[in-house]
Formats: C-alpha cells, structure tokens, sequence
C-alpha cells in the first residue's frame, strides 16, 4: 500500500490520519462555523463519521485518487485541520486541494503553511502541472490563503452549489508549476546555517 510523507514546516507536521484522530477530526469538523466553510463537510458531523471517513483514505490512497493530509503542530503533534490533494488525474497532471482548519487556528497562516508544503509535494514529488482550488464567495479568507500561497483567480462558477438551502458561488483558483517555482523563490527563505 502506498502510504504518504510526512511534510514538515516551521510549525507543522503533515502526515495520514490515523483510526485515533478521529475524535479530533469530529471535534475540528464538527464546529458549524468550520462546516459552514466548506462543501463536503456535513453538519450535523455525528458519531463514527470521522472513523469512516479515515478508513476510506486507504483505498483512496491505494488507487492514486486522494492524498488526505492531517495538519498538525509540530510541538504538540495536536491535529488541527486537513489539507488533501483530491481529484487527482496523472494523465493530466492536476489535482484539486482542499482543507478546513479548526476555528481556533483561523487567521494565524497555518493554512497558508500548509498548503505551501503540500504544493511543493504535488510538483516536486508528484510532478503535477497544475492544482486548482474553489471556495465560497462568502469565505474570502480561504481566496486569501490561496492567493498568499501564488494561486491566481480565473474566474467564478456562479450559483454553482447549493449549501443548507443557499445557492453559492464558486470562484476558482489554479497555480500552475511554473508558477508555485517563481513563487516559491520569491518567498523569503531562512537563512541555512553556514557551514
């Protein structure tokens, strides 16, 4: 079975989920106000939901479809939110990401951390093309982390969802390699230590 890294930053551990995450995983998905970010989170998040869900990441993994990240902080291990590459398509060398962090870690850049590492895992490692992102109009801070992270905003799908009665729009994000490279270089790195 093909398993995935762990990817490290300067604040966070990337890495599987286990089967003992999963009162984490309710905990973080299970805040209205977390679901209330998201499409494919349901709301009420009930008991044995987070459990099915990690037991499906084997065969999703197996088969090459998703590669579902738990965010964690580096010095407490705690999970935080999830980050994964999903729809994945070799032939055409391009995956969507996705990812919901617990309310009390918004607007520190854990998201924006984050998805930074799981960019470089989807070039550098994967040798995607091109990944692509949607979020509701209505949450701009998640248009925000994409565009820190070098996405570029090419258009909008309008009324494109429907999420507790409320039809939403869907503006769409895409970062190609090229451009996660210029990107990347441009962020200021820390400095290595001399040798």
């Amino acid at each position: 079975m093909k398993t995935l890294p762990e990817l490290t930053t300067e604040r966070l551990v990337l890495r599987g989920f286990r089967p003992d995450d999963a009162a984490a995983v309710q905990r973080v998905a299970g805040d209205r106000d977390v679901a209330a970010t998201v499409l494919n989170v349901p709301h009420p998040y009930e008991d044995h939901m987070a459990e099915a869900w990690i037991a499906s990441h084997a065969l999703a993994i197996e088969q090459l479809r998703e590669y579902p990240f738990a965010i964690t902080l580096r010095d407490t291990g705690e999970l935080i939110g999830s980050m994964g590459l999903v729809d994945i398509n070799f032939r055409h060398r391009r995956a969507e990401v996705g990812y919901l962090l617990g309310k009390s870690y918004w607007n520190r850049g854990y998201a924006t951390e984050a998805l930074r590492a799981v960019l470089r895992y989807a070039f550098e490692e994967l040798d995607l093309n091109r990944v692509f992102a949607y979020h509701f109009e209505c949450n701009p801070a998640s248009g925000r982390v994409l565009q820190k992270a070098g996405f570029q905003r090419e258009g909008c799908l309008r009324r494109h969802v429907e999420r507790w009665g409320v039809f939403h729009d869907l503006p769409v994000f895409g970062i190609l390699r090229d451009d996660f490279l210029k990107h990347y270089d441009s962020v200021q790195q820390p400095d290595s230590p001399a040798e």
